[in-house]
């Protein structure tokens, strides 16, 4: 499959991706309010998607197409928590529970820290 093809599935899928997380959320902040519901309701649904897409894919003749339009395009457009929670859930599968361990750990608290480190360095700039 020649490379551009599946860039631009990519690039297609995460935009709707995009789009569709943008669209959820905005229609669940209508009905929810100081709690972050439209962000767990796009973790939880990419999760879930991302699961089936996985073993769709894998099964698929056309694997290349779909995992690079769903899986990283679309899925990636709607929320990396799909991937990163398929990571795990991989890690596990394949016996390696401490690694598992150690990845979720150091993703959710390296993020936290990237996150407060980004604020804190634009706001001792002044920005915000």
């Amino acid at each position: 499959m020649n490379k551009w093809v599946l860039i631009g599935l990519v690039a297609a899928g995460s935009a709707l991706g995009g789009v569709w997380r943008y669209l959820l959320a905005d229609l669940i902040n209508i009905f929810v309010k100081g709690f972050p519901l439209a962000t767990l309701t796009v973790n939880v649904l990419g999760s879930f998607l991302i699961g089936i897409f996985f073993v769709y894919c894998s099964r698929s003749m056309h694997q290349e197409i779909l995992r690079a339009f769903l899986m990283v395009g679309l899925m990636g457009g709607f929320t990396t928590f799909s991937t990163f929670s398929l990571d795990i859930l991989s890690l596990f599968e394949e016996g390696k529970a401490l690694f598992a361990g150690l990845y979720m750990l150091a993703s959710v608290s390296l993020s936290l820290l990237g996150a407060y480190w980004g604020i804190t360095l634009m706001r001792l700039k002044g920005v915000g």
